[in-house]
């Protein structure tokens, strides 16, 4: 099989070369994957790909586990013989940087299910932010905000003492934004993520994220613009922006910033 062949086919190689944060356990899965195959049938830089992923795994996850998760690989032999193997200097050096425990979106439905237990009487929540993008599968991160569009209503607010023992568990918590934040008519486009008892949970359109994000100055936005913008039709959201974001455009330090991100993404200006 011709090399690019067999990078194109790499979920490995995948999550290497994506530019994005990299999921523990999905690089572990990744990893023995790729030691499936006999270590013959890999060339250098898959085996220092594997040997550098093994050694950022380590640093996350420190000695103790990495050794446990080895010992019950079923291929442990090809990914022990290269972590131990002198292949030189590191080869992907941002590995270490980009590796962490991404939010899962069953731990977020888990949250809403529990949530749902606690509101006696109809009630909605509109989600924004990145939770909104993690749980349209266009991005994948660690987040802890479960942002709420406005403000979260007072019967949650108030139970103080649930909140916190749900944040303690699942390490995710009710916050919440200001909706002049996102584009105009954006509430004609929300859609029903699904209802959890009497929770009703809305999910803010992705493509509206997508413009809110554009006029952000946090290099976490831009990241994340950078994750969706694989999934977003150019044409839509070119539609969107000269329709529903007159008013953010009007602020020249938020235009400039739109403009910054927009090359960015797109290597051309921003449209008029």
């Amino acid at each position: 099989m011709p090399a690019s062949t067999q990078l194109a086919e790499s979920s490995l190689w995948s999550i290497a070369l994506g530019g994005q944060p990299i999921d523990a356990c999905s690089l572990a899965d990744a990893l023995e994957q790729e030691a499936m195959r006999p270590i013959g049938e890999l060339d250098f830089r898959t085996q220092l790909l594997v040997r550098d992923s093994l050694s950022a795994l380590s640093a996350f996850w420190g000695q103790p586990r990495l050794r446990e998760w080895l010992a019950a690989s079923a291929g442990k032999k090809v990914l022990i013989q290269l972590l131990e193997t002198d292949l030189g200097k590191p080869g992907f050096p941002s590995l270490t940087q980009r590796i962490m425990d991404t939010t899962k979106t069953e731990t977020v439905l888990q949250f809403f299910r529990e949530l749902g237990l606690h509101c006696h009487g109809p009630m909605h929540l509109e989600i924004g932010g990145a939770i909104a993008v993690i749980l349209a599968g266009m991005l994948s991160r660690h987040t802890e905000d479960i942002d709420v569009v406005d403000e979260v209503p007072l019967e949650l607010r108030s139970q103080h003492q649930m909140l916190q023992a749900l944040a303690s568990r699942y390490g995710l918590h009710l916050a919440h934004f200001q909706s002049h934040y996102l584009p105009a008519d954006w509430r004609t486009r929300v859609h029903l993520l699904d209802r959890f008892g009497n929770l009703e949970v809305l999910l803010v359109d992705a493509g509206d994220i997508f413009l809110s994000k554009l006029f952000s100055p946090r290099i976490k936005d831009r990241d994340d613009l950078r994750a969706m913008v694989r999934h977003l039709d150019k044409a839509l959201i070119k539609d969107r922006l000269r329709q529903s974001a007159s008013a953010l455009m009007a602020e020249p330090r938020l235009a400039q910033l739109a403009a910054d991100n927009w090359y960015i993404l797109y290597a051309e200006k921003l449209p008029a």
